[in-house]
């Protein structure tokens, strides 16, 4: 079974117990399932859900346990789903938002610009439009906003025009010489078009509105005492998690910029102020954990 990031510090945070129940949003590889099905034997549940439909396979494949129920979703409607099969409420709840290897190794998944494949990137390649739709009929203002905003990409106007006037662009590798071209790169580890990929992923699988909508919801599930765990990757994401945890561990009353003031209490007790990072061990091993921040907080009622 594939080690996941950050797994040692997951398993501490989310303590799981035998007879708890666990909510695995972004099953992936199923590392993360695996270790929390272990740790709440005999008679703990655990319920899986991704957006990839491989994924779902590939895990059902990998752990025959029928204590892990598998169900294709997206992370904004997880917490439907979830009472929808009676699964509320649960003790803990992860939320990985990483890519798994298996979506980045795949050149037909068209994730990474270090194969050759169709310019797709969605999660599910059976709903919604790919990568390449995308860019053809997305304005030019919209596509310039998403590298600036998704990918922190330098000149992003200026990427943006080399990118429009490119168009129609098929494949990882035409988006990625189009981008080498345009932008020299700042460091000998991260290709210029990482960013640009980066961007293009979240836009098309609309991912930080999908983050923002799940997360209050999320919480909505745990039992008092239930943690929620969220791994994120960019810092758009971890931003969202911050202050959203943040908005649900104080005072609505004292919570600034969420509206007016209604007086109910905190639902969440912050368990990490700074976010937990991978040790310098498992960047060696795993050089791709090394943007990886956990946040972790816990249900205290309201």
């Amino acid at each position: 079974m594939h080690v996941p990031v950050l797994f040692d510090e997951v398993m501490r945070a989310l303590q799981p117990r035998p007879g708890g129940r666990y909510l695995d949003c972004t099953v992936g590889n199923g590392g993360h399932a695996a270790g929390l099905l272990e740790r709440c034997a005999p008679d703990g549940l655990v319920l899986g859900f991704d957006a990839d439909p491989a994924a779902i396979v590939r895990v059902r494949a990998c752990i025959p346990d029928e204590r892990l129920i598998l169900h294709p979703c997206w992370l904004d409607e997880a917490p439907t789903r979830a009472r929808q099969l009676g699964f509320a409420p649960v003790d803990g709840v992860l939320v990985d938002l990483g890519l798994s290897a298996n979506q980045l190794e795949d050149p037909a998944r068209g994730f990474s610009f270090m194969r050759e494949g169709p310019l797709d990137m969605r999660f599910d390649p059976t709903a919604g439009i790919s990568a390449a739709e995308w860019l053809d009929t997305t304005d030019l203002a919209t596509l310039a906003r998403v590298l600036r905003e998704y990918g922190e990409v330098p000149n992003a106007m200026h990427v943006a025009q080399a990118i429009w006037r490119a168009r129609p662009l098929r494949s990882t590798s035409q988006l990625r010489d189009v981008v080498a071209d345009i932008i020299k790169p700042r460091s000998r580890r991260i290709h210029p078009a990482t960013q640009v990929f980066q961007a293009l992923r979240i836009a098309v699988n609309d991912e930080l509105r999908r983050l923002r909508e799940a997360l209050p919801r999320l919480i909505d599930l745990l039992a008092e005492g239930g943690r929620i765990a969220v791994i994120a990757f960019h810092s758009l994401e971890d931003r969202i998690v911050k202050e959203t945890f943040r908005h649900e561990s104080m005072p609505q009353a004292y919570s600034p910029g969420f509206g007016k003031a209604n007086a109910s209490p905190p639902r969440l007790k912050l368990l990490t102020r700074r976010p937990i990072m991978p040790s310098p061990e498992e960047i060696a091993v795993n050089p791709r954990a090394r943007s990886a921040r956990l946040r972790v907080a816990e249900r205290i009622g309201g």
